[in-house]
């Protein structure tokens, strides 16, 4: 209930801040650096249990392991909330520069339903995530193609499955023993130190002890301190099992680094899969480029004739022996099958590029790095819902010109339609995430707190903005529309709408295609995305080659005499959201260990939401740059 009342908390107070009171200054939370003299004390917090198995965090102490007096949740933003961070204290206590050696931090015994969770976790391979001064625990492993080389596992395994002593059975074993090594940059000036790292190396060591059990003074015959034996000279490893004992133990050793405070999290930044290789990536990107550079030339050049040709025509009966784009000018600005509909969905269109723009040149600048947790998460949400002016404005602005008179009815469809489809499939997944009791489901207190952003902030800012839009006065037509609609000719196989569609969809995927494994890995690998200056270049990219490719097959169309062109250039392009599922279909199967039925859904589910967001930005791309193309073209030729 905490954790519920801070994020309601923290989201009002930001609505707030941001509708009421103009700000120029910032604050970018964990980021400011922390000073330890000698022998300060250095508080290790936990945070969730992760497994890219199963995609379903749990909180720290769902694990009976050692825990403080009291435990005490961290004040938590929204985007964290969101990820199913859980951020704890813990009993974890280090004194800055001063190693420890075999810390006992305590003892339990195991029964029957512990032993079961435990093996549980082990079998799905979840992680234990630790935080040190606001950088997360990593563990090193050496590379095995590459000498020298070391790539960081965020965390460490709550356990491993094996075969031990002659055993033909299969025993799960707990990491129980924890070396951490905390490394730290040295002031020239001052004594006092900045931390700039924190590794752990895991083992499961089944402890013995002398004489009775005296808690932390209790000596332990395999991990002696004075004799300074390690504790990695233990052949025998803790097995998980009902009724056994585990000993919970710990070293810290402290190393010097060179690496400087605003460097720290340049490790960290370097975890990315090897198979990801920079060159393709930056070939490709200049294909789509020169591809783009070719159509736009194309384009012009034809254009450019046509335009000529026929407006040196000089009789009405040269003007009857044309064909093409020219002869449906009296058709081509009439007003499509369900245009609320499309005003709705190039509203939302409007907002969500708004939301990914701005985030972007935000993240790109710094702003929003992986330092800074939850950040992405919920600069995203916050912008969504400030962008719904212009969602609104959009909307109004199209359904004018389509002679709408009931703008307060399509006003409330785009504030609602989207974001209904969307909470409507977060809320069936986040029923299942409940039912499985993991930390990832979103508490009431954070549900409500969004309800609060959608029709507290969101859906006066709809209307607002269209009331803007509904005042101006109405986009007049380049050429009159005639009153009876034209018959449109039989058209080429290649011209079927959906053929054109779906084939208007695949060079926009590939635009992206290669970046969308570096957020799929992200996401579903739990490894850092960071590379934003590169992801707005792609997004810029996206941009031409949706407008691209649907002005291409819109001046096709229009060649063909076939006017429909409102709807296919929305389609054209959103089509490969299509795509971008079946990627994400393809990449479910290839590369990630999902077995459970459960976390599949959960990974459809999410997926689906985000091509369906796919669907709309695109979409609303290709359908201004058809708007703009068509208006362009028309109002360049003379007609009577």
């Amino acid at each position: 209930m905490a954790r519920d009342t801070l994020a309601a908390k923290w989201i009002c107070f930001c609505a707030l801040v941001l509708v009421v009171v103009p700000c120029n200054s910032f604050y970018l939370p964990g980021v400011a650096p922390a000073d330890f003299l000698m022998g300060d004390e250095l508080k290790v917090k936990v945070n969730k249990l992760t497994s890219t198995k199963t995609q379903l965090p749990y909180s720290y102490y769902s694990l009976p392991y050692c825990h403080p007096e009291r435990i005490v949740d961290s004040a938590e933003n929204l985007g964290e909330v969101l990820r199913g961070d859980r951020i704890e204290n813990s009993p974890y206590v280090f004194k800055m520069r001063e190693p420890q050696m075999c810390k006992i931090l305590c003892r339990i015994t195991l029964d029957a339903k512990t032993a079961k969770e435990f093996k549980e976790k082990i079998d799905d391979e979840y992680r234990v995530n630790m935080i040190l001064d606001n950088l997360p625990l990593v563990f090193p492993i050496q590379r095995s193609d590459q000498e020298n080389s070391i790539v960081y596992q965020h965390g460490f395994h709550v356990g491993l499955r094996g075969q031990y002593a002659g055993s033909k059975e299969q025993k799960h074993f707990i990491h129980n023993h924890l070396a951490f090594t905390v490394k730290y940059h040295k002031d020239a000036q001052t004594d006092s130190a900045r931390i700039v790292g924190f590794e752990v190396k895991p083992f499961s060591v089944k402890h013995e002890f002398e004489g009775e059990w005296k808690k932390e003074n209790t000596r332990l015959t395999t991990c002696d301190p004075h004799a300074k034996r390690l504790v990695t000279s233990s052949e025998t490893p803790q097995e998980v099992e009902d009724k056994k004992d585990i000993i919970f133990t710990y070293d810290v050793e402290f190393q010097e680094s060179d690496v400087k405070w605003a460097s720290r999290w340049d490790t960290y930044l370097l975890m990315a899969d090897d198979q990801i290789h920079w060159f393709s990536i930056v070939n490709s990107l200049m294909i789509v480029l020169f591809l783009s550079g070719m159509v736009a030339m194309i384009m012009l050049r034809t254009l450019y004739r046509d335009i000529s040709k026929y407006n040196q025509l000089e009789t009405q009966e040269e003007a009857q022996e044309e064909t093409g784009w020219k002869l449906v000018h009296g058709d081509v600005f009439r007003p499509p099958m369900n245009s609320d509909l499309l005003c709705v969905y190039v509203g939302t269109g409007v907002q969500f590029f708004g939301m990914i723009l701005v985030t972007m040149i935000f993240a790109a600048l710094g702003f929003l790095s992986p330092s800074n947790r939850g950040g992405l998460m919920t600069a995203m949400l916050l912008l969504w819902v400030f962008m719904g002016l212009f969602a609104g404005y959009s909307s109004a602005r199209l359904y004018k010109m389509f002679k709408g008179t009931e703008w307060k009815k399509i006003t409330l469809k785009t504030a609602c339609m989207f974001p209904a489809i969307v909470f409507a499939i977060f809320f069936v997944l986040n029923a299942l995430i409940w039912g499985e009791k993991s930390s990832g489901a979103v508490p009431f207190g954070t549900m409500f707190a969004l309800v609060f952003l959608w029709f507290g902030i969101s859906v006066p800012l709809v209307f607002v903005g269209s009331y803007i839009g509904f005042k101006k006065p109405a986009i007049e037509d380049p050429v009159k529309t005639n009153k009876i609609p034209r018959q449109i000719p039989e058209q080429a196989w290649y011209m079927n709408p959906a053929f054109s569609i779906l084939i208007g969809g695949i060079l926009p995927f590939g635009a992206v295609f290669i970046e969308l494994f570096f957020i799929l890995t992200s996401i579903w690998l739990h490894q850092f995305y960071y590379i934003f200056g590169f992801l707005f270049i792609v997004f810029i990219i996206l941009l031409v080659t949706c407008a691209e490719i649907t002005i291409v097959l819109c001046y096709f169309q229009l060649c063909s005499e076939d006017y429909l062109w409102w709807w296919r250039s929305y389609l054209t392009s959103g089509s490969s959201a299509l795509y971008l599922f079946l990627y994400a279909a393809f990449y479910f199967f290839t590369k990630l260990e999902i077995t459970k039925p459960v976390s599949g859904i959960l990974y459809f589910g999410y997926m689906l939401i985000v091509s369906y967001a796919f669907f709309v930005l695109t979409g609303a791309i290709g359908f201004y740059a058809c708007f703009w193309f068509t208006r362009l073209i028309y109002s360049s030729v003379k007609i009577d």
